[in-house]
């Protein structure tokens, strides 16, 4: 492809007149990019793209067929997403056909949790295998995040176990300075270096996670149902899971099977954050062996005085109290930064974690 072909695709047809027409899997991604692109308010009033009539010739399953063949992996992904959360074409998720089509990825599994009410059940058995293999991916990789945060802290002390995540670079390449040879650039090591890691006596602590299931939230509840499964079991370590809208509902039973729980969130409705904390403190066993975790984004539909009331009171007692505003995919956080400011006042930790780093936070405090 030509870069006028580029900078044609991707300022649509306007650009005609000046980087000329596209012929042959070039017009096809030309169609396909219209099809979907194409639809976009704002585009057609400035008259960067020429609003077609492909919706009534391009079904959503042949567009799927087209971008698969056309594009690469990356932005088939994107086109996807694009699909699914600007455009709202819920077909995507609710066609059986396209779903045996489909490549699953995180895109897929929010637009399945915010539209499940609308399938019907041989759909949402298809469905549910999105969800099945987005969430195994995020399992793996949260889970070797966990091993790592729990694997043990790494000492000073000289070790003679030699292995690789106890490798001491520091020590290593002063020990073998000696023998670094300028010509070749290279330093030869022949005395590598390792370290030990302090073995852990635990005293049992409680995990509380209140997750807002709002609209907006759909991100922050997958990853928090996918954190509370790695860190179930866990040596020293007891895990609750609490979603809330306006009201609670504790699924700490269903923290095992992460795909389960996940097809039994409601999301939508209002917010009701003191109401949520409330129902976690009363979860709260031993105060200063206690993280209650609260993912939101702090925008409070109930008593914003009644929540900050509450957060003092568990930070008074000694409990660590972590408000994490939700992130998107990108890990930017969002959220009331007026009323993160004034539970911060308080005594709680505000900010945002990834989920690996509310595994290191928790791994530190059981030390």
């Amino acid at each position: 492809m030509t870069d006028l072909e580029r900078w044609r695709l991707i300022l649509g047809e306007p650009a005609s007149r000046c980087t000329g027409g596209v012929q042959g899997d070039a017009a096809r991604r030309d169609t396909a990019l219209e099809w979907l692109y194409g639809r976009d308010p704002e585009l057609a009033e400035r008259g960067v793209r020429k609003g077609g009539s492909e919706d009534s010739v391009l079904q959503t399953v042949d567009w799927l067929d087209e971008v698969h063949t056309l594009f690469p992996r990356e932005t088939i992904e994107r086109l996807e997403r694009d699909a699914v959360e600007r455009y709202e074409i819920t077909d995507v998720v609710t066609d059986p056909e396209v779903l045996q089509r489909i490549e699953p990825n995180p895109a897929l599994l929010r637009a399945v949790l915010r539209t499940k009410h609308l399938m019907n059940p041989a759909v949402l058995a298809l469905a549910r295998k999105i969800v099945e293999a987005v969430v195994k991916q995020l399992m793996e990789k949260l889970k070797t995040e966990v091993r790592t945060a729990f694997s043990g802290t790494r000492s000073r002390r000289p070790s003679i176990h030699k292995n690789s995540r106890n490798f001491d670079f520091r020590s290593t390449i002063r020990a073998n300075l000696q023998r670094y040879q300028p010509e070749e650039r290279k330093l030869a090591i022949e005395h590598p270096k390792f370290v030990s890691r302090t073995k852990r006596h635990l005293e049992q602590w409680q995990v509380i996670l209140l997750v807002d299931q709002s609209g907006s939230m759909t991100s922050s509840v997958i990853h928090s149902a996918v954190t509370a499964a790695c860190l179930w079991g866990l040596p020293g370590l007891r895990t609750h899971l609490v979603a809330f809208d306006t009201n609670v509902v504790d699924l700490t039973s269903d923290v095992t099977d992460p795909v389960e729980l996940l097809m039994k969130v409601q999301l939508g409705g209002g917010t009701d954050i003191a109401k949520a904390v409330a129902y976690g403190a009363g979860l709260v066993d031993s105060p200063r062996r206690s993280i209650v975790a609260i993912i939101s984004d702090f925008y409070e539909g109930g008593s914003a005085a009644h929540l900050v009331r509450t957060v003092k009171d568990l930070c008074e007692q000694g409990t660590h109290v972590l408000c994490l505003a939700a992130l998107d995919d990108e890990a930017n956080p969002d959220y009331d930064r007026a009323l993160g400011q004034r539970l911060a006042n308080v005594g709680a930790h505000v900010g945002a974690m990834t989920p690996g780093q509310l595994a290191e936070f928790v791994a530190e405090k059981l030390r």
